[in-house]
């Protein structure tokens, strides 16, 4: 299978990113490829909602997504990476999905697999629920098979998290995928 490891952590050595790296030893080990495409660092101008590609065109912006694009629909499975910023996803990764706007239907035509791998500071039981609900709308609107979701709270530094049991269940994540 085909992995893409879309990344959207600002910190490039990061809680988020360590989890993704651990993900992808389990998913190579497991006789799958994986691609790893940072977001947060690349090229990707937010969609103006002109509309132009006709939600499933060229994007009249020239930038880093018509490759991502390209990744992304030769993939089987696609992993949301993000540190948790005010309940959300980061603005980096969540400007990318918006660019899913000119290729939805291929997507959804796809029934892609997913999972989700967040980081972050606090511990609270409600930490994660509003990224949580999100991903959930991504997985049904995107027609996405869920595959798992690495919640890490607790996790504010890479050292925090690397001394937790989030990283084990990250590489177990992608270890255990057919």
């Amino acid at each position: 299978m085909k992995i893409v490891i879309l990344e959207g952590s600002p910190n490039k050595k990061g809680s988020s990113n360590l989890l993704a790296d651990c993900f992808r030893q389990g998913a190579e080990e497991a006789g799958h490829t994986v691609e790893i495409i940072d977001t947060a660092h690349g090229n990707i101008a937010p969609c103006t909602g002109c509309v132009r590609c006709g939600y499933e065109g060229p994007c009249v912006q020239k930038d880093d997504v018509e490759h991502i694009r390209g990744e992304i629909l030769n993939a089987d499975m696609l992993v949301f990476v993000t540190p948790l910023y005010y309940y959300g996803m980061s603005a980096q990764l969540k400007t990318m999905i918006d660019r899913f706007c000119a290729f939805n239907s291929s997507i959804q035509r796809k029934h892609m697999k997913s999972a989700l791998l967040a980081a972050a500071w606090n511990s609270d039981g409600w930490t994660f629920e509003a990224l949580e609900a999100h991903y959930r709308t991504l997985v049904r609107y995107l027609n996405f098979e869920d595959m798992g979701m690495v919640l890490g709270t607790g996790c504010g530094t890479p050292s925090q998290t690397s001394h937790s049991e989030f990283p084990q269940l990250a590489y177990n994540l992608g270890r255990r995928l057919k």
